[in-house]
């Protein structure tokens, strides 16, 4: 609300009746409240307050104004009071932010958060563009690749995926195994990114010719689904074990395929009992996670 402090100081110099008792209440020196008074009525064109020995007392105009102040004054008191016991809640809305890539462990874990939290909603977005927490878009990002170096933003490490390098049967059958001398001599499935950021595909653009990609992909769900395809040969995250029973590992995994995942919150929101619940039980959920070796078993 516009010269809202102007309002708040009238408010209370009506309420106590004088100008030192005002300044007491509001913190103020005696001199804000006196500008603040003469402010207000020369804006509304109205005398407020009659002056006298023993005080202030309230016009007709300044009564109005009492009775309106007031019924404001004690909304925003209610409404403090609501915030700070939502504060110790998980109640509302969650924003989450995160890669399609994660969805078939992210999407149970949110479940079970749920469950727990039965008055909590979630809006899980899947997105590769980098959401601004600062404005508010999302209260918890996970983010892949470097360490995000964000000023304001709360970093904690949350996983780091390993990738596999796999073929369907019915392709090693064609084609034959891979080997690091006839890279050339077999298919690849790469990404649709002319310079792809994971670790991973950078490894397949250095490797690999671009004569020997013969499908590429936008997300590692739709390369995965190549790769059962038989259209060629893949990276497919080490805890995938969905249809990938016939999947053929070509090469021993190499350090760069692998790609860390973060958990970003900022600052402000840091601290609050929704997103620190729920990072807890991100924390929590990841340890049950499949990972590496144990993922091909």
């Amino acid at each position: 609300m516009e010269n809202w402090d102007e309002v708040r100081t009238a408010f209370q110099v009506a309420k106590i009746g004088t100008v030192s008792g005002a300044a007491e209440a509001l913190g103020v020196h005696h001199a804000t409240v006196i500008r603040h008074i003469d402010a207000l009525e020369a804006r509304l064109g109205a005398k407020l307050f009659q002056r006298h020995a023993r005080g202030y007392s309230a016009t007709e105009a300044g009564q109005d104004l009492l009775a309106v102040a007031g019924q404001a004054d004690d909304q925003f008191t209610q409404l403090a009071g609501r915030i700070r016991g939502r504060g110790d809640e998980v109640t509302g809305e969650l924003i989450v932010t995160s890669l399609p890539t994660l969805s078939p462990l992210l999407v149970p874990a949110i479940g079970l958060f749920q469950d727990r939290h039965p008055d909590l909603r979630v809006r899980l977005v899947n997105d590769t563009r980098v959401f601004r927490l600062e404005y508010g878009e999302a209260h918890v990002a996970i983010r892949a690749g470097k360490l995000p170096d964000q000023p304001d933003n709360v970093v904690q490490p949350f996983f780091t995926e390993t990738l596999r390098l796999l073929a369907s049967r019915d392709y090693v059958e064609r084609y034959g195994m891979l080997t690091e001398e006839n890279i050339a001599k077999h298919r690849f499935v790469g990404s649709t990114d002319d310079l792809p950021r994971a670790p991973y595909f950078k490894w397949l653009t250095d490797n690999v010719p671009n004569s020997a990609i013969y499908f590429r992909a936008s997300s590692m769900s739709e390369a995965k689904d190549a790769v059962l395809a038989g259209i060629g040969i893949g990276f497919v995250a080490s805890w995938d074990r969905i249809h990938t029973d016939d999947l053929i590992e070509v090469l021993p995994a190499m350090e760069d395929w692998t790609a860390k995942f973060w958990l970003v919150t900022h600052m402000d929101l840091h601290r609050t009992a929704k997103v620190q619940t729920f990072v807890r039980h991100l924390k929590e959920q990841v340890k049950t996670w499949p990972k590496g070796d144990e993922a091909l078993a």
